[in-house]
């Protein structure tokens, strides 16, 4: 499972404006809604739900709020590079500039999990994550998270 599989060009948001945790899940729900076509109070209230269980605040100033939702026929990801860190209960409880919504159907067992740690692995590469606070807009962001290993072999 690759990035692309999970993110279109639509799906990243290179200045989020949010001042609080709940708000950048707000805002990453409205946007979910318009790709995914559920409606944003059911994808924030799943969020909401999974971060009662457990912040998503991975350290580093990476958060990955994910859920699992009726409704969903594929897995969907959003990314967002948040205008001004914000407080996210992170583990280090460091603030968070970039955050990766993951998407899953409430089917998706083991594809939900390949996903979130492909996300992981990617977001726990330092380079790759100055390299997406340094980007210069949407395009340039979604250039460099689905720019794969495999597409240099040629």
């Amino acid at each position: 499972m690759e990035i692309h599989d999970l993110l279109s060009a639509d799906g990243v948001i290179a200045n989020l404006k949010a001042n609080s945790k709940k708000q950048a899940l707000q805002e990453l729900a409205a946007r979910a809604a318009r790709i995914t076509g559920l409606h944003e109070r059911q994808i924030f209230d799943t969020l909401l739900e999974r971060e009662r269980l457990g912040t998503t605040g991975v350290g580093n100033g990476i958060a990955i709020p994910h859920g699992r939702l009726g409704g969903l026929n594929k897995l969907h990801g959003l990314f967002a590079r948040v205008e001004r860190p914000i407080d996210f209960d992170s583990i280090d409880e460091m603030p968070v500039d970039l955050m990766f919504l993951l998407l899953a159907p409430e089917s998706a067992g083991a594809d939900h999990l390949k996903a979130l740690a492909r996300v992981s692995r990617l977001l726990r590469d330092k380079t790759m994550c100055e390299k997406l606070r340094g980007a210069d807009g949407a395009d340039a962001i979604f250039a460099l998270l689905t720019d794969t290993p495999a597409s240099h072999a040629a």
